[in-house]
């Protein structure tokens, strides 16, 4: 049979410090949950801030049909297939969503759509630009 007995820690003074010990450690715990929260009110604000400052752009169809000189030379030609990266059907863009048309004209200027053709095109286009081409094709049947 195991006899236990109690350890002895040496008194209060090390009692002492392993509580101040603990008291550090949990005020350091507190101090860097406060930091943090205050590191991500300030992002927080900060993106208020920045989407508060991006107007908000509304596209014009009229607009667009003075701006399309360069979408008609592929997009304009029903079953039109391009031969550059890779032989490829150029999709009908008439009558698509005004919202889609324009996500895809800046993933393509953002680089995260993969098309050098449409990159080169969209690279040169504003976000006036992209919002007034999509109203025109959305509006189109």
């Amino acid at each position: 049979m195991l006899n236990f007995q109690p350890f002895n820690t040496g008194g209060d003074m090390l009692n002492a410090s392993f509580r101040g010990t603990v008291a550090v450690r949990i005020s350091l715990a507190a101090a860097m949950m406060a930091l943090c929260a205050g590191v991500q009110a300030q992002g927080s604000a900060k993106a208020a801030v920045q989407s508060a400052a991006k107007p908000v752009i509304t596209g014009s169809a009229e607009a667009g049909a003075k701006k399309n000189s360069m979408c008609i030379g592929c997009h304009g030609i029903p079953e039109y297939k391009t031969a550059f990266p890779v032989t490829y059907r150029v999709p009908k863009i008439t009558g698509q969503s005004e919202k889609y048309l324009e996500a895809a004209l800046l993933a393509y200027r953002n680089g995260e759509r993969p098309h050098p053709g449409m990159k080169g095109v969209a690279t040169g286009l504003s976000d006036q630009d992209i919002a007034d081409l999509a109203a025109y094709y959305a509006k189109q049947k």
